[in-house]
């Protein structure tokens, strides 16, 4: 039987308006569309990894409020086990988001029972870390909650992928905890406090050697609709491009990439096979609006990459 993929990360309810134009600061303009969506970037990454058939289970915080049970209800009819998702007192995570007509979005997370998860809550959901596969996590739960996971992971040799996200600078005894990192352009720009001229596509190579450098033992830059370079702990180093398609909505875009790579991974295929996959994944939830809800299913993916046969990606 195949061993399940653990995501521990955060449950958001996203709170989505649409306008014409990002409003510059102090402005404001007219919105054209308000929806919610159930999210957080452990929620996603877990929704889209039962989406495409694989066993997943969440191991995360809601809070008592009326939208705790909403989050936990919609990962379980998604597919994903929620029995290690734990209800803390006050208000469940919450994230307000504004998307353009152009694809573009801004992000405030507020991280309300998110915030509550702590090592000890690691601990005690350890046999559960311990027999998975694969193990997903992000920086919306507090750090301490990261660094106790990445010790268990190591000490029992379960692979670990971070998604650096929201962007900070991270200790060397994480980075060398973790068998994959996979940053976007930002937040690979403030792991190695590069300077704002620096374009990271431009310079890929240099920041996925000098990542590699600090512990990680493979390193996935995610450069947006250019696509992704790998840098491998064998010395493989390769870019992957992204596929073409038109963009209604970036937001969970990276979540649906990290799940989507993960299934694959785990499924057997190699890196730049998983890595070609997960850019159809997330090539098809741009597509589509708002965060879980964008995520295809294993049958989709499977007919769009039949489409992008004999064509460009």
């Amino acid at each position: 039987m195949s061993k399940p993929i653990v995501v521990v990360g955060s449950i958001n309810l996203d709170l989505v308006a649409t306008t014409e134009r990002m409003p510059a600061v102090g402005e404001t303009v007219a919105g054209r569309a308000f929806q919610t969506f159930f999210g957080g970037k452990g929620a996603n990454q877990a929704v889209a990894i039962a989406r495409l058939g694989y066993p997943v289970h969440m191991l995360g915080k809601v809070g008592d409020d009326a939208f705790g049970s909403q989050l936990r209800h919609a990962l379980e009819i998604a597919g994903v086990s929620a029995t290690a998702v734990e209800t803390a007192p006050g208000s469940s995570g919450v994230a307000v988001i504004l998307t353009s007509n152009h694809g573009e979005n801004i992000i405030v997370v507020v991280a309300g029972a998110n915030g509550e998860l702590q090592a000890a809550d690691l601990d005690r959901h350890r046999s559960l870390i311990e027999d998975a596969g694969l193990v997903l996590t992000q920086l919306e739960i507090p750090m301490p909650a990261v660094e106790r996971l990445a010790h268990i992971t190591q000490s029992v040799g379960v692979p670990l992928m971070l998604d650096p996200s929201p962007a900070q600078p991270l200790s060397s005894a994480l980075l060398r905890c973790l068998d994959w990192i996979t940053p976007n352009e930002s937040e690979t720009r403030v792991l190695l406090d590069l300077d704002e001229g620096e374009a990271i596509p431009d310079v890929a190579h240099r920041a996925a050697e000098e990542l590699l450098q600090r512990g990680p033992r493979n390193v996935l830059l995610k450069l947006g609709e250019r696509g992704v370079f790998l840098a491998l702990q064998n010395g493989d180093r390769f870019f992957v491009p992204a596929y073409r398609v038109e963009a209604v909505d970036t937001t969970a875009a990276g979540d649906a990439f990290n799940g989507a790579f993960a299934v694959s991974l785990i499924r057997g295929k190699s890196p730049k096979e998983s890595a070609d996959y997960a850019a159809a994944v997330a090539a098809i939830s741009v597509t589509r609006h708002g965060a879980q809800p964008s995520m295809p299913n294993k049958d989709e993916v499977e007919r769009f990459l039949e489409q992008q046969v004999g064509g460009d990606q």
